[in-house]
């Protein structure tokens, strides 16, 4: 006996309670916007500016155990992770550290790398600095910027494809649709300040795309319906 977990058919009335969910998503913008008024979004440290240090060692790496000997000196938001690549000898351990920028917006002094260097070396002995790069609040700000130019521009070109192949009507309902994807997982973001980098920003446009994948899935059916339907309201014609 061949197990079914969905009825060979179905009939679900998904508009009925189309006022009910209109209102919950709308409450929801609202809430998001709200959110993103007053606290803003936690912005990582692409946004912020810092310092990226790449390591190297020869002993297996740690995550938990770099981040406590860094805690010691209170430097601030800290991002550590391991790097993998295939092309890496066996005994070729490489991390990414990531430091905010300091209280007076500068990047952390060269005094402060080699007792950062003095930190890990205790628990990694023979650590290296493969490279030490630091981001100013500048060219931070201006990464914010391109970023919501790109989520701008991504919409904007929407709005054209959909307004060319369908009609403005579409082209309207498929960017209400995107702007609600974008700035609920916006306000998601704010209101729980879960860290906001570019790679949220890549997500973001990911969901921007997909979204317009199903959209014009929906439209061509839609397009397709439309004679029938204008047929069934207006027999006359």
């Amino acid at each position: 006996m061949r197990l079914r977990l969905v009825p060979k058919e179905t009939s679900f009335d998904f508009f009925s309670k189309w006022k009910i969910w209109l209102s919950i998503s709308a409450l929801m913008m609202v809430v998001g916007l709200v959110s993103f008024g007053l606290q803003g979004l936690n912005f990582g440290l692409d946004f912020r500016g810092g310092t990226t240090v790449r390591t190297e060692s020869t002993t297996a790496i740690d995550v938990k155990v770099y981040r406590d000997a860094i805690a010691p000196l209170e430097l601030g938001d800290i991002s550590n992770t391991e790097v993998f690549d295939p092309t890496f000898e066996d005994d070729q351990h490489v991390a990414m550290i990531r430091i905010q920028a300091q209280a007076d917006g500068e990047a952390i002094s060269g005094e402060v790398i080699e007792i950062l260097k003095g930190a890990l070396d205790a628990v990694a002995p023979g650590i290296k600095f493969v490279s030490v790069e630091s981001v100013g609040l500048k060219v931070s700000g201006e990464l914010v910027q391109t970023a919501v130019l790109a989520v701008m521009l991504a919409i904007g070109a929407v709005l054209v494809y959909i307004w060319l192949r369908f009609e403005w009507q579409f082209a309207l309902g498929a960017v209400v649709a995107l702007v609600h994807d974008v700035v609920l997982t916006i306000g998601i973001f704010s209101e729980l300040q879960i860290k906001f980098d570019l790679a949220i920003i890549a997500a973001l446009l990911t969901i921007v795309g997909y979204s317009l994948n199903d959209t014009v899935v929906v439209f061509d059916r839609v397009r397709e319906n439309l004679p029938a339907i204008r047929k069934r309201i207006w027999p006359r014609f």
